[in-house]
Parts: C-alpha cells; sequence; structure tokens
C-alpha cells in the first residue's frame, strides 16, 4: 500500500510523511527530491511551475510508485499533487490519497518560518491559485494540528484498512 500525501507547499507534507512513514515502519518517498534540477532552479528564483514544468517530475513520480507497487512495499510519497490530472495519473489500485489541508495564512507563516532548499515563501499564494481540492481522499487532515495527532489519525486508518 502506498499513502499519497498531497498539499499546497508548507502544508507538512515532508514532516507528517516521515513521522507517518516511521510510525507504519514503512519506506517514504519526498517528492521535493524528485524533482529535475531546472524545476528547482525556476522555484528557487522564485517562479511557479507550469504544467508542463511539472511533467518530468510527474513521471518520477508515478515511476517510483509503480516500482513500490511491483516490490510490494509500503510508502508514504509526499508530492502536492495539486490538480485532478496530477492525481489521476499518480492514483492506482493500492494507493490511498491524504490531503492535508491548511489555509493560506498558515501556509504562509510556515513558509516564512522554515528553510526551504527552493521553494521561497513567496510562492505558496501560486499553489493555492493551482489548487484543485480533492473530493475522494482516505482522509482530508486539518493540517493545522500537532503532527502527533495527524500521525495518530491516518495511522489509524491505514491499520484498519490493512486488516480488511
Amino acid at each position: 500500500m502506498i499513502i499519497l500525501l498531497m498539499g499546497v507547499a508548507a502544508s507538512g507534507k515532508s514532516t507528517v510523511g516521515r513521522a507517518l512513514a516511521e510510525r507504519l515502519g514503512w519506506k517514504f518517498v519526498d517528492g521535493d527530491d524528485l524533482h529535475p534540477e531546472t524545476n528547482v532552479a525556476r522555484m528557487r528564483d522564485g517562479h511557479p511551475l507550469h504544467d508542463a514544468e511539472r511533467e518530468p517530475w510527474l513521471n518520477k513520480i508515478a515511476q517510483k510508485m509503480d516500482d513500490l507497487l511491483a516490490e510490494n512495499d509500503c510508502a508514504v510519497v509526499a508530492c502536492s499533487a495539486l490538480k485532478e490530472a496530477y492525481r489521476r495519473r499518480l492514483l492506482k489500485p493500492g494507493v490511498a490519497l491524504v490531503y492535508l489541508r491548511v489555509t493560506p495564512q498558515d501556509a504562509e507563516h510556515r513558509a516564512i518560518s522554515r528553510r526551504h532548499a527552493y521553494m521561497p515563501p513567496s510562492l505558496v499564494a501560486s499553489q493555492f491559485d493551482t489548487l484543485e481540492e480533492p473530493e475522494k481522499t482516505l482522509i482530508t487532515v486539518d493540517a493545522s494540528r500537532p503532527v502527533a495527532q495527524i500521525v495518530n489519525d491516518i495511522a489509524a486508518l491505514v491499520e484498519t484498512h490493512e486488516q480488511r
């Protein structure tokens, strides 16, 4: 099983993803690590990505997820997956979507108070401009809550799902 943990920049995907993967004893894949250098440079310079620029990145994430599923590995994959079209590419049998919902104000505050290798706080608004909130998720989580509570909620659903 793969949990695809989605949300805008500064919603907590990496932090929650690592903690959730550790709690479940699963692998963690941070989609941020799979961006081509051209995308990283563009974002570092304060420019949001367009669909065509996201293509190679989404291809890498989809391939990584296919490899994990083929190996019967369980993993948490953190990826913004902002648009329905992106999610359609990534969601398949064995993949459950978890949405970390955060307000624009909380995301901006978090982005200002953290150090990210290439995502400046100025790009947070563009993430919300691009976001198409998902209708079907395993769970939609209020990402303003403490990480431990979020992890507990998601883990409880996953553990229940696995017992079926």
